[in-house]
């Protein structure tokens, strides 16, 4: 078969082996690197002692210290606004939105290197970030996409996984077999088999992230071909970059759309670690199981309705409305079919959020990009009204916290002006940008020791019983 030959090609070509000085007063431990050592691995080595003493003397002297109360609405209610989990890589505030390692989204863009000036940020200098809490020099990333580029190997088996399903199979379905495939060459596995120190966890952890995130992109971009391009496969182009050489295997060749995806990554990779499938990859993660079992696990989380999904609903909402409307549509019109959608029980996808209660800022820097490329667009004109009109209405309706537009509200439009016009592959670009998110904490996890997760569940008699006892005290 053409294909499966193209494919087994691919495996043996991959098998060869201007900073800102100002710093945002929040950063604590955040430094600016010098181009001095370009091996991202000898520089984790130096920071996890430290990291680790650091851990050791907070649990310590804090240990009994309470971080709030729970209430029987957090038990009930999806533990919102309950701290229970520890991660490093990313905060997200209510007010000013997430923030890597204590850097705001526009701060990443001013200060992480980026293919070209004024460009946007190289997704290989967040992943440096994320996992050492420094900004890297143009340097250090390129060794970074060098060394991706070096472990991007998928083996042919995993393609003939995926070829096992249905090409009408969900894309999301695809992408999960495929990451699960990757597995059978876990390092962390054949590591922990042989007997190994727990001291020593995070360095095949280490092999097994760095492996999975470099052949991620070849996994989607073959489960993207397969479906909607007739299996014409793409190689990978050495001299393009993570976020560039994505779009390029997904069929793109525009340099706009490479810097879109460079933003879409960048911005997509990590929300702290309450999420679904941040959290679902750091439980599984806390089994010992290795960073692909784990990241297939967030990946299903991620192809659920409420989380990774939305991104495609919204686009396809947002169709509706032109398919109804048109695209000139007036504000009343437009005001009209927000309250049809609302009457009729759905809720308008791309607004709200469980924690932000502002604007989110991953949003502001999409439209920021489509001011800057497509202002003309009709579409980004589309979304430019629904900022304006669907947040009065949602207040008004008094039902929601947040009445605000989050990152779905903006990606798809965006995606679809190049030409990825597939809705329902958009959640396979949201799972390649996590990885690099997931995959670095798994990484500090096992770092730091963190143990097995395994919090108390009660029942609703238990929750009765203790409520009746409280109100009598």
């Amino acid at each position: 078969m053409v294909f499966l030959k193209g494919v087994s090609a691919l495996s043996r070509l991959r098998s060869r082996v201007k900073q800102h000085s100002s710093l945002s007063n929040s950063v604590r431990w955040l430094q600016m690197q010098s181009s001095s050592d370009l091996d991202l691995h000898s520089q984790l080595k130096e920071l996890i002692p430290e990291q680790q003493e650091r851990l050791k003397k907070l649990r310590a002297e804090h240990g009994k210290v309470q971080l709030g109360n729970i209430t029987v609405d957090m038990v009930i209610g999806g533990m919102r606004g309950m701290t229970g989990l520890l991660w490093e890589t990313s905060l997200l505030d209510p007010d000013e939105g997430i923030r890597f390692r204590g850097l705001s989204i526009p701060e990443c863009q001013k200060l992480l290197p980026a293919a070209k000036p004024d460009g946007e940020p190289l997704p290989e200098g967040l992943l440096w970030l994320l996992l050492t809490g420094k900004v890297p020099s143009k340097a250090q990333v390129d060794a970074l996409s060098q060394e991706l580029r070096d472990r991007a190997v998928v083996p042919d088996y995993v393609f003939k996984a995926i070829d096992a399903l249905p090409v009408s199979a969900h894309p999301m379905t695809q992408f999960a077999t495929g990451v699960m495939a990757l597995q059978v060459q876990s390092e962390f596995q054949k590591a922990y088999e042989k007997g190994i120190s727990k001291l020593k966890y995070w360095e095949p952890t280490y092999e097994d992230a760095l492996s999975l995130i470099a052949c991620v992109p070849l996994v989607a971009s073959y489960v993207y071909r397969r479906m909607y391009k007739d299996g014409k496969f793409i190689l990978m182009d050495d001299s393009l970059d993570y976020g560039g050489n994505f779009s390029h295997m997904l069929g793109f060749s525009s340099h706009q759309m490479h810097e879109l995806m460079r933003l879409y990554v960048t911005i997509h990779s990590d929300h702290e670690g309450g999420n679904v499938s941040a959290h679902t990859g750091h439980l599984v993660g806390s089994a010992l199981s290795d960073p692909y079992l784990s990241f297939a696990a967030a990946l299903n989380g991620l192809a659920g309705p409420l989380h990774g999904l939305a991104n495609q609903e919204v686009l396809l909402w947002i169709k509706s409305v032109v398919d109804e409307c048109g695209e000139n549509i007036s504000k009343e019109q437009l005001k009209d079919y927000v309250w049809k959608t609302l009457n009729g029980g759905k809720v308008v996808p791309g607004f709200g959020h469980g924690v932000l209660r502002k604007t989110d800022p991953r949003y502001m820097c999409q439209r920021e990009f489509a001011l800057k490329h497509l202002p003309d667009d009709p579409l980004f004109k589309l979304v430019s009204q629904l900022y304006e009109v669907v947040p009065p209405i949602l207040t008004e309706l008094g039902k929601v916290k947040n009445p605000w537009p989050n990152v779905d509200a903006h990606s798809g439009v965006l995606l679809n002006h190049f030409g990825l016009t597939e809705a329902r592959y958009y959640t396979v670009l949201f799972g390649v940008s996590r990885s690099i998110g997931i995959c670095s904490q798994l990484i500090w996890d096992r770092a730091l020791g963190l143990p097995l997760e395994r919090p108390k569940s009660v029942t609703m008699d238990w929750l009765e019983n203790y409520c009746k006892k409280a109100k009598a005290a």
